[in-house]
């Protein structure tokens, strides 16, 4: 072999050389994640609120990949890709602009308004992902398919196993049945041992005097809370047997023969407050935290169902200092301290009075679901979070933000299946109401959230002897009255699931 044709072999060679170094690059996925950075959640909510911002029409929605911990944008060009990149995000060039997708749902909403159907737009998939229940059979699932099938490409249709249906259940089912799903067993305690400090009419020394302190929490107390779903302080504020500590979020509530949950509480204009659904505001005018009616605690001033689903129930006694947090049904709560917008990817919990606290991701955004009836809601959140009859209007959140109140969807928390829920931003903005007590309860103040301390020490005190400090400090600390020692609290009564969870739910978040 010459030199003339080593040079050529040699040369041969290195361009196959260089042809397989440059194939992989030239035949790359636009949607690959090298160079991308790692995210926490708010942080990549934040950069995509931005980012979506930057890129108008080019932009086609986004979702959090928390098992990779990046945020991937869906972009309708390479340009918009290259500026994401560069902004450490993964970029997805994708198909469908988001005024595509929100035209096909609105093309369902005339179309296909067909009772046991949802549906939500879907940015992992670029895609309106419909959903139809096991009762959409015949002629219904012939209109559905008709719509969707002249939108191929930007619909994908699934089946669903169970039913869509409203979330609120019968008094007859009590909280914590479900015990397997993290609920309570608490009788017919407010969905658990949160808010229910179980002081009955319990004053406690807080503020004039024990009263009938300890009364309260023994009965039932067993599997929580008894039937002093309000935990307070009873006579605390002065007001008979109001709750002077009011409800946590997740906490049942009893109206019109229907049982619901709690969402969160709030004020409004400085008067105390909570949010629930909708459809259970519809069932009763006032809520009361014993499935007898005994103790009620509020009066609903605004109900919006359908189209939306949120109620807002006022507490009956102005002096309520109703603690922003969350039972999370194990003798503990979580503040709540803000109120957030869901997105794909985001990783929630929700707490509920049948089946307790249940977790899982936001699938779908501005979803539609119709329970039939002519009972359609829009703009509500998908999930994977599993509930059940009773776990309506309770509380979805992320850690200390509120992001829903439980509407309604299909499963159960044996076999899964699909949950939506009316954000709570919105719901806040239409009623003027803001997360927490604020510096609410007229006249209230301090005394009244010692009061509640006091009486989620009384609590304690059915289940046995010893720590009297629980409810003695607390009122005198607050409330400016003598020690409540004889409403003394035991440690026995916090393992039955009041006690020290009711001292946090008097206190008021400022």
């Amino acid at each position: 072999m010459n030199k003339r044709t080593l040079a050529i072999s040699g040369a041969a060679i290195a361009a196959l050389g260089a042809a397989a170094i440059l194939l992989p690059n030239a035949n790359a996925n636009p949607d690959e994640t090298s160079g991308a950075k790692t995210f926490s959640s708010p942080a990549a909510v934040k950069l995509a609120r931005s980012l979506a911002s930057d890129l108008g029409d080019n932009g086609a929605g986004w979702y959090y990949d928390g098992a990779n911990r990046q945020l991937v944008m869906n972009v309708m060009d390479q340009d918009s890709a290259d500026s994401v990149r560069a902004q450490g995000a993964v970029a997805k060039v994708v198909q469908n602009s988001m005024a595509e997708l929100k035209a096909a749902t609105e093309t369902l909403s005339s179309d296909a308004s067909v009772p046991g159907t949802a549906w939500s737009i879907d940015p992992v998939t670029n895609k309106v992902q419909v959903t139809a229940d096991r009762t959409v059979t015949g002629a219904k699932w012939a209109t559905l398919t008709k719509a969707t099938g002249q939108m191929e490409g930007t619909v994908s249709v699934r089946r669903s196993q169970g039913e869509f249906k409203k979330f609120d259940g019968g008094e007859a089912a009590q909280p914590g049945d479900n015990g397997d799903n993290g609920g309570t067993g608490a009788g017919d305690a407010a969905g658990g041992a949160g808010a229910a400090g179980g002081a009955g009419d319990a004053g406690t020394g807080a503020v004039g005097g024990a009263g009938d302190a300890g009364a309260g929490g023994a009965g039932d107390a067993a599997g929580g809370a008894g039937d002093a779903g309000t935990g307070g302080a009873g006579d605390a504020g002065g007001g008979g047997d109001a709750a002077a500590g009011g409800l946590d979020g997740g906490d049942a509530i009893f109206g019109g023969g229907a049982r619901c949950s709690l969402g969160f509480n709030v004020s409004v204009d400085g008067a105390p407050g909570f949010l629930t659904a909708g459809h259970c505001g519809n069932e009763s005018q006032t809520w009361s935290s014993d499935q007898a009616g005994a103790q009620q605690v509020g009066t609903v001033q605004d109900s919006q169902f359908p189209e939306s689903d949120f109620a807002l129930v006022m507490y009956d006694d102005a002096t309520t200092q109703a603690s922003s947090t969350v039972d999370l049904q194990n003798g503990s709560t979580q503040e709540i301290g803000r109120a957030v917008e869901a997105s794909v990817g985001l990783e929630v919990q929700r707490s509920g009075s049948t089946t307790g606290v249940s977790d899982g991701t936001v699938t779908g955004l501005n979803a539609t679901v119709n329970y039939g009836n002519g009972d359609i809601v829009n703009g509500l959140i998908q999930t994977d979070v599993c509930a059940e009859p009773g776990d309506s209007g309770g509380a979805m959140f992320a850690e200390d933000a509120a992001v829903g109140l439980t509407s309604g969807g299909s499963g159960d928390c044996t076999q899964g299946g699909e949950t939506f829920f009316q954000p709570v931003t919105a719901a806040l903005e239409a009623t003027g109401a803001v997360i927490g007590a604020g510096d609410g309860g007229a006249g209230g103040g301090d005394a009244a959230g010692g009061a509640g301390d006091a009486a989620g020490g009384a609590g304690d005190a059915a289940g046995g002897a010893g720590d009297a400090a629980g409810a003695g400090n607390a009122g005198s600390g607050n409330a400016g009255a003598g020690d409540a020692g004889d409403a003394g609290a035991g440690d026995t009564g916090a393992a039955a699931g009041a006690g020290d969870t009711g001292g946090d739910t008097g206190q008021s978040l400022n």
